[in-house]
């Protein structure tokens, strides 16, 4: 029985499919043909319900002439990072056919599983060369593409912005390799502690709980009309400004790290029915010039941006704790709307030429209205200073050398710390207190240092317990 294909709104389009007049496979990802329609069946000669649940090697490679359109199909099995789209010859009998495959993915249960194969034949396409027919055959083709456009729109939506889709449908070029130059606000996005939290879950619970987050996380940012660049595993990168150029890029920015840390709250509540860990994300913004467009090779493109500037707002994020959202003097400035600023801070990131002083915002005005509680306690005394050993982070490594100090008070979330080792302000810690603590140190008071929890360990509480 051939497999019916599914939009994400639940809608049957099985129908559809079945009366276009380009071909369309399914193809899972195990390299089985799951969906064969009609015109499939026609273009390619092919009996249909032969070719059904057969792999699709034992169908295609023993047709050496028609090699090109093979492979154009196995790019989009392997090749899962991005659409194909291609042009290329397919012998029936004697005939010599020119058709375009396009290519995207299809889901199930929220899981790719295989890759949606578009083709048409482009034959007498080519061929015209009366005028008066040639107009009313566009015409025709013009409303199939349509169709077309709208499935793959439906199918490409669930992995890249709207504005993307219309970009690689509508224009010409636009799979072509190249970029501009562009003022835009860059936002990235970290779970803290989440690799350490990845080294004690059961892999599917893992990838349950990070996709409804990076789900939730989507929601928001395209609600506030962002650009999603890539995932880099629970951490997010996202444009604003681009495609669509925006006058406010700035301000919805800001406005969507606002409602992103707001939404934590949900994914927590949803986390802690289905007894996962609770999570915390940190958020870095800034605007500044970067050169935005395809970049790759030929055989690999993304839509991405580069520059100096996308560095510097990695940066930035790097100095967030979970709750945060710090952003830049661009970023501050260009917003051009009443911003919430809970404190600033001087920094020296590296590659930038100089001090930044960044700014700690919880809440955004003007027509956006978006305020969020940071939620901390001040730590209270212990009975007794806590000895304690620790080392100090290095990118994602703690160094060999163990230091040693205590702490003095503690909440729910920081911890008063003293020490004879000379810290600085967003030195990353790794504390040996019931397990791995891991900490940044947030300022230095005349009491010790002030440490923020990014990833606390499930023997932490118990160990705590008997000095409070």
């Amino acid at each position: 029985m051939q497999k019916p294909l599914n939009d994400p709104s639940g809608f049957q389009t099985d129908s559809i499919v079945r009366h276009m007049s380009e071909g369309v496979m399914l193809i899972g990802f195990d390299g089985v043909i799951e969906y064969f329609n009609p015109a499939a069946e026609e273009i390619l000669a092919l009996n249909r319900e032969e070719t059904l649940g057969r792999k699709f090697a034992a169908v295609f490679f023993e047709r050496p002439e028609n090699d090109e359109f093979s492979q154009a199909v196995l790019n989009a099995v392997y090749d899962r990072a991005k659409a194909h789209d291609a042009i290329v010859s397919y012998m029936v009998g004697e005939k010599k056919l020119v058709l375009r495959v396009v290519t995207s993915f299809y889901t199930e249960n929220k899981e790719r599983t295989g890759v949606i194969i578009v083709f048409r034949d482009m034959s007498e396409l080519m061929e015209l060369r009366d005028a008066a027919e040639s107009l009313k055959r566009i015409q025709s083709l013009n409303e199939r593409l349509e169709m077309r456009n709208q499935l793959l729109s439906t199918t490409f939506g669930r992995f890249l912005s709207d504005e993307i889709v219309k970009q690689l449908l509508d224009t010409p070029d636009g799979l072509a390799l190249g970029g501009k130059k562009q003022v835009l606000t860059i936002m990235m996005s970290d779970l803290r502690g989440f690799t350490a939290l990845s080294e004690h879950m059961d892999a599917n619970d893992l990838i349950t709980m990070l996709n409804h987050y990076l789900g939730a996380m989507t929601e928001v940012i395209q609600r506030y009309n962002g650009t999603i660049i890539e995932f880099i595993g629970d951490g997010i990168m996202a444009i604003f400004g681009a495609p669509a150029q925006s006058d406010h890029h700035a301000a919805d920015a800001v406005a969507a790290a606002l409602e992103m840390q707001r939404t934590m709250a949900d994914i927590n509540k949803w986390n802690n029915e289905h007894g996962y860990a609770t999570l915390e994300m940190g958020i870095g913004l800034h605007t500044g010039d970067v050169i935005v467009g395809n970049i790759g090779s030929e055989k690999r493109t993304k839509y991405g941006v580069a520059g100096s500037n996308v560095n510097l707002c990695g940066r930035i994020e790097s100095y967030t704790v979970g709750g945060q959202v710090l952003i830049s003097p661009d970023t501050k400035k260009s917003a051009a709307v009443d911003l919430e600023i809970a404190n600033e801070m001087v920094v020296y990131p590296k590659g930038h030429e100089g001090s930044l002083t960044i700014s700690h915002v919880t809440g955004i005005g003007g027509s956006y209205k978006i305020y969020v509680n940071t939620g901390h306690t001040e730590p209270q005394p212990l009975k007794t200073t806590v000895p304690v050993s620790f080392h100090k982070i290095e990118g994602k490594h703690g160094a060999a050398k163990r230091y040693y100090g205590g702490i003095v008070a503690v909440a729910n979330d920081r911890a008063l710390f003293e020490t004879e080792t000379p810290l600085e302000v967003y030195d990353n810690l790794q504390v040996e207190a019931g397990g791995e603590l891991y900490c940044k140190v947030m300022e230095e008071t005349s009491d010790g240092y002030l440490l923020q929890y990014t990833s606390v360990p499930a023997g932490y509480a118990a160990w705590i317990k008997p000095f409070q």
